[in-house]
């Protein structure tokens, strides 16, 4: 079904994970607090709810290396729900230790008491669910739009049973994926591997019933699409052919970015790179089927590293840093033009920072999708910047920050004395303590047909409310905002600011 491009007229909206949302058990989930935000998005005037990825994640805790580009993150699963379902018991949950006074996720404690619980809740399925609930799990396991979903659970319960090693330490029947191998694991593993589809079938179960409120009460989600996928991931083993990995199923090179200013050595990221003559050859066919996916639950998508389809980065394998890379060509608009034949007008962002060429240029421009501003990029006193309000046009995303920049009250603080002089002197504040607000009303003032503000802005909250900071390991993706944060006083603040710049629904 064809997708209405754009919604028109002027709009704005959130940005928040859904592992920030306040819960009881350690993490946001699609509990409660997550229908309690929608009702309060739709209060403040807001159109849209833009979350990071979804998938269940692994070494790093990060959305955007996930054991599966298709699957969704069990520790979004809402406890409560399967309480009330009959499923646990109240004392279930409150015998772990989700770590959930820390006012952080913390990822080791949920590791350890989340999957113990959701083993107990499967448990307790299998014995006692209605003949009406088995069929609507049997009918999941079966639905075509599922076809990932076998290769997965078993992806998922081999790695349990090798301690969580990397599929490419497994022995060689199974790395290669040899049939007999596969047919022994699944008849070895079945009640493993039925567990992970359950937990699947809770998972886009709730999610879908969260989804439909907020669509309910006027409120479209933005997803989130990273643009490559793990090397540890069920994609990668399930499609060897899909990425460049030799004979063995070892990468030949890996994605990254090269050295700028930001990093003297690079990213350097480790993801598998695609086999894009081999896409090109089946029509684009993965591609299709992971984008068909992620418009039946969420209704706009914002595609990371948009770059990478214009000119991708390849890395050596093996090399330490991402110094010795080269640029390659990407599949361009012929991706996008096949999609769109495939799938029919799709809304899309196109994360398009950092630097661009004008081949990338061109390539968005060709798409139609809407770019992305920052505007804690816009603010050096040496130069003129493309992010400087007035330089913007009407099909552009305009964003405070993002999940990867400091919050703006902690970005401000830090910003060099002549950029400070000019942030002022350009948004008319005198007194630091306005800075944040004035940041927001600049970017609703804007020309810019949407804006996406992340909470923690709306909150003025300082730096230790960052959601992540690039080529860093450990500290990042566990900020989770106080569960009396959302106040009338705020609603009505950010209800006005959408009814004077003219972007309420």
């Amino acid at each position: 079904m064809a997708k209405k491009n754009v919604k028109t007229g002027r709009k704005c909206g959130v940005l928040l994970p859904i592992s920030s949302l306040p819960s009881e058990y350690g993490i946001g989930a699609f509990s409660k607090e997550a229908y309690d935000f929608v009702d309060f998005l739709k209060k403040s005037g807001q159109s849209y709810w833009q979350l990071l990825p979804l998938g269940p994640t692994s070494y790093g805790d990060s959305p955007y290396q996930s054991f599966s580009t298709f699957a969704g993150n069990p520790y979004f699963i809402d406890i409560t729900s399967l309480i009330e379902e009959g499923l646990l018991t109240k004392s279930d949950a409150d015998k772990c230790d989700f770590g959930k006074d820390s006012g952080y996720v913390d990822y080791e404690k949920l590791y350890r008491s989340r999957f113990v619980l959701l083993k107990l809740a499967y448990d307790n399925f299998v014995k006692s669910a209605s003949a009406k609930r088995q069929k609507e799990f049997a009918a999941f396991k079966k639905d075509p739009s599922n076809d990932w979903l076998s290769d997965y659970s078993l992806f998922m319960a081999l790695k349990n049973e090798s301690g969580g090693r990397a599929w490419n330490t497994w022995e060689e029947g199974l790395r290669l994926r040899k049939r007999d191998a596969l047919k022994k694991a699944r008849e070895k593993y079945a009640e493993e591997v039925d567990f992970y589809s359950f937990l699947q079938f809770l998972f886009f179960e709730q999610w879908g019933r969260l989804k439909s409120y907020a669509n309910e009460n006027g409120i479209d989600i933005i997803g989130d699409i990273p643009i490559y996928v793990a090397f540890d991931s069920a994609d990668t083993w399930a499609n060897p052919e899909l990425f460049q990995l030799d004979k063995n199923n070892v990468p030949i090179d890996v994605a990254g970015c090269p050295p700028d200013a930001f990093s003297a050595t690079g990213q350097l990221w480790g993801n598998p790179l695609y086999r894009w003559d081999y896409h090109e050859k089946t029509g684009y066919k993965w591609w299709i089927k992971r984008i068909a996916s992620c418009y039946r639950i969420f209704d706009v998508i914002r595609i990371d590293h948009f770059r990478g389809f214009d000119e991708y980065y390849a890395i050596p394998y093996g090399h330490p840093t991402a110094e010795h890379g080269e640029w390659r060509k990407g599949p361009g608009i012929k991706l996008f033009d096949t999609v769109k034949k495939e799938l029919g007008d799709m809304r899309v962002i196109a994360e398009d920072l950092g630097y661009l060429t004008d081949s990338v240029i061109r390539l968005v421009k060709k798409t139609g999708y809407p770019g992305m501003k920052i505007l804690q990029f816009a603010f050096d006193s040496r130069e003129e910047s493309d992010y400087l309000p007035h330089n913007y046009v009407r099909n552009c995303i305009v964003y405070t920050g993002t999940h990867d920049n400091d919050t703006t009250r902690s970005w401000f603080d830090k910003l060099p004395r002549d950029d400070k002089k000019f942030c002022k002197e350009y948004l008319g504040f005198r007194s630091n303590k306005d800075a944040v607000w004035a940041v927001i009303r600049s970017a609703f003032a804007s020309v810019s047909d949407t804006v996406i503000i992340p909470l923690q802005d709306y909150l003025e909250l300082p730096g230790e409310a960052r959601i992540n900071t690039p080529s860093t390991l450990g500290g990042n993706w566990i900020w989770r905002m106080d569960k009396d944060a959302l106040t009338d006083e705020l609603c009505t603040k950010m209800y006005d600011f959408a009814r004077i710049y003219r972007r309420l629904p």
